[in-house]
């Protein structure tokens, strides 16, 4: 039998793990998605997610949840790890990483449908639930896309 990984040009996958030490989107790969002729929800959840407050420099800790309806292409899942591991040592506000990483994830694998959750700990008192999602525009995941963020907890 014919390993995949080799004909889809995937390079993490089975390699020694080299770490980034600041936002690396380019160590985004992906796949084929072998059932384009359904609907299916892929979801990860990071619940060692890090990063820096761009202001004081200190360490944001979060789990991550990401969520998405596939298209063509879908994320590989120990890129997707590098690429989160890589905001270790990246300055930016709790929001900013939620949405970047929604943003780099739509350019990556241009899915129909995407959320991304930030369920950040508490700092000073207070805890940051930042949370985004995309809809393939004239599309029924647009009209997903609203619904669900009208009725986001």
């Amino acid at each position: 039998m014919e390993d995949t990984r080799k004909s889809e040009g995937l390079k993490a996958l089975g390699a020694k793990t080299q770490y980034k030490m600041d936002y690396a989107p380019e160590v985004l790969e992906t796949f084929v998605n072998k059932h384009q002729d359904h609907d299916y929800w892929v979801r990860f959840n990071c619940p060692e997610f890090t990063s820096l407050c761009p202001i004081t420099g200190q360490p944001d800790f979060a789990e991550i949840r990401i969520s998405y309806i596939p298209d063509v292409r879908m994320v590989e899942s120990k890129s997707l790890k590098l690429y989160l591991f890589s905001f270790r040592n990246h300055g930016d506000f709790h929001e900013d990483c939620v949405n970047i990483i929604m943003e780099d994830l739509i350019k990556l694998m241009d899915p129909k449908y995407i959320e991304v959750t930030g369920l950040f700990t508490p700092r000073g008192g207070i805890s940051i639930y930042p949370y985004a999602n995309y809809g393939r525009k004239g599309t029924r995941y647009e009209h997903l896309a609203q619904k669900r963020f009208e009725t986001h907890e």
